[in-house]
């Protein structure tokens, strides 16, 4: 598979699931650009075929901004991956406007103006890739992540509607719901989860490699590979779907 000529547009790129997704692209053939908040992490990732650009997805302006700014450098986006994403957990009794409306501005918020300004000139190509990374909690309630859960089940809703409006042209929508994957994010929530839980750190680790239904971590590199996946010949007639990573049935 080659992916040649096309130029791919990764949030939250610079670590962890979209560093990994924007390496397999780049190394398929694709100028990848990749966003994020923190202009270090961004550039240290960058070379490559990764190109670094500071954007703030909650930020309405930035993305519509940015992402002009990439098609002037690059050319139209026709792989649009809306990865950058908050993964915290709070009971519902204890979660203010504030922090309901920080998961929402970030998972869904900068999904839906992600996907916006990239189809803009996505829907002047004669083939796409909207690939967005949403969760396990998707599929299934998250317990003690009301919120979260949430905006993970309206990504899917966003894929899924967009499948709908584009049937029968070369664009696809589809999402992929990982279980815990092994990245920074899981070690941040480690600790949350050992204070909230009353647990050690390691009994927190032990809880989300359980919670995968091969009881282990999943490797960026898997999610990876099912976005080359969609991304390659023969994954013209998967559309509309999530698609879970994460051990075995839920």
């Amino acid at each position: 598979m080659t992916l040649d000529g096309k130029h791919a547009l990764v949030t939250g790129g610079g670590s962890g699931i979209g560093l990994a997704i924007a390496r397999a692209l780049a190394d398929a053939g694709a100028e990848v650009t990749i966003t994020g908040r923190r202009g270090a992490v961004l550039d240290a990732a960058a070379g490559g075929g990764l190109h670094p650009l500071v954007m703030d997805v909650t930020d309405e302006a930035q993305v519509v901004a940015g992402i002009k700014a990439a098609v002037a450098a690059r050319g139209p986006v026709q792989i649009c991956i809306p990865n950058a994403g908050i993964a915290e957990g709070r009971a519902l009794h204890k979660t203010d406007a504030a922090f309901w409306r920080q998961i929402m501005a970030t998972n869904l918020d900068g999904a839906f103006y992600t996907v916006r300004e990239c189809l803009t000139d996505m829907r002047q190509t004669d083939w796409g890739r909207v690939i967005a990374i949403s969760s396990i909690a998707g599929i299934k309630g998250l317990k003690g992540a009301a919120a979260y859960t949430a905006s993970k089940h309206g990504m899917i809703g966003l894929i899924r509607a967009l499948s709908e409006d584009y049937l029968g042209t070369g664009l696809t929508f589809n999402a992929i719901c990982p279980g815990y994957v092994d990245t920074e994010i899981v070690a941040r929530n480690v600790t949350a989860i050992a204070d909230r839980a009353g647990v050690s750190e390691t009994q927190a680790r032990a809880m989300m490699v359980e919670a995968n239904r091969h009881k282990r971590l999943i490797a960026p590199e898997e999610v990876a590979q099912a976005v080359l996946w969609l991304c390659g010949p023969g994954s013209e007639s998967v559309n509309g779907q999530a698609i879970e990573i994460a051990g075995g049935q839920f």
